[in-house]
């Protein structure tokens, strides 16, 4: 169901430190740094990103976090999108848009503001 999270760090290097080191104890590999400035850890299967609040504010336990949801089609994402904000949610980031990857993205912020997204697997 869920295809990444991502959390929000105001200092990459401290975060980096950390989640190497954890991450390896668990058997993983060190993460790596997108050319989005994100630390990206991938592990069995699941995925975990870390990055600097793209709003400029200081990060938090939600500001700068996303749970990401796996779709199977770019229906699925509009579906889910227009159901969403039918249902108090808040459109955020963009409208729902293909990604240079080529997944389809779409992002919204649940009634009580956690950052969520829907997504079909990328392409390449």
């Amino acid at each position: 169901m869920f295809t990444h999270v991502m959390i929000g760090s105001n200092d990459l290097d401290r975060a980096r430190s950390f989640y190497d080191a954890t991450f390896v104890a668990l058997g993983g590999k060190p993460g790596v740094m997108d050319p989005r400035g994100r630390l990206i850890y991938d592990h069995e299967g699941g995925r975990l990103m870390i990055t600097k609040p793209i709003d400029g504010k200081l990060a938090t336990a939600a500001n700068g976090g996303t749970i990401g949801i796996a779709a199977v089609s770019r229906e699925h994402v509009l579906a889910w999108h227009q159901a969403g904000t039918a249902h108090g949610g808040t459109a955020n980031e963009s409208p729902p848009t293909e990604r240079p990857n080529g997944s389809f993205v779409a992002y919204l912020r649940d009634p009580d503001g956690n950052k969520l997204t829907v997504r079909t697997q990328a392409t390449e």
